[in-house]
């Protein structure tokens, strides 16, 4: 795999912009050479990642996928810890002392804030905040499943 260029200090006039011009091409080889879907001799028969080695399934260190993808994650896991604030705030305490809702009551309350408050449940329950039967819950049907705060933050 090629390494990426090191930045250098250009100077100015002529000499400074051909540096810049340089740099510039020198990285967008490089961005070329590790683009998966580059059409440019060499990067198709680059060494592949496999499943299991550092890096593999991940965005490019630096990348703007992988800024976006961090942004993502951030505002997820606000949405988790909100509405876990909101079964606190709307909830009563169960027989073993920790708050519980009704999906029903949470639905009614929550949807004023968001609309995704069934991914971000599924999401609280696979990190071990929350607790509730059934792998998905329906507005209606759902309605008097009892939600319960498993980890209080």
């Amino acid at each position: 795999m090629t390494e990426k260029p090191k930045h250098t200090d250009t100077g100015g006039g002529v000499a400074g912009l051909s540096a810049v011009w340089q740099q510039r091409s020198e990285e967008h080889a490089h961005q070329q050479m590790i683009n998966p879907f580059s059409e440019w001799e060499g990067a198709s028969t680059r060494e592949k990642l496999r499943p299991g080695e550092q890096g593999y399934g991940r965005p490019v260190e630096g990348s703007t996928t992988e800024a976006r993808g961090k942004a993502a994650h951030s505002h997820i896991s606000g949405e988790v810890l909100q509405v876990v604030d909101v079964i606190n705030a709307v909830g009563w305490p169960g027989r073993d002392g920790r708050m519980c809702v009704t999906f029903g009551r949470l639905f009614q309350t929550y949807t004023k804030i968001s609309n995704k408050l069934v991914g971000v449940l599924m999401r609280a329950r696979k990190h071990g905040l929350l607790e509730f039967e059934g792998e998905m819950l329906w507005q209606g049907r759902d309605d008097h499943i009892l939600i319960t705060v498993l980890q209080d933050i």
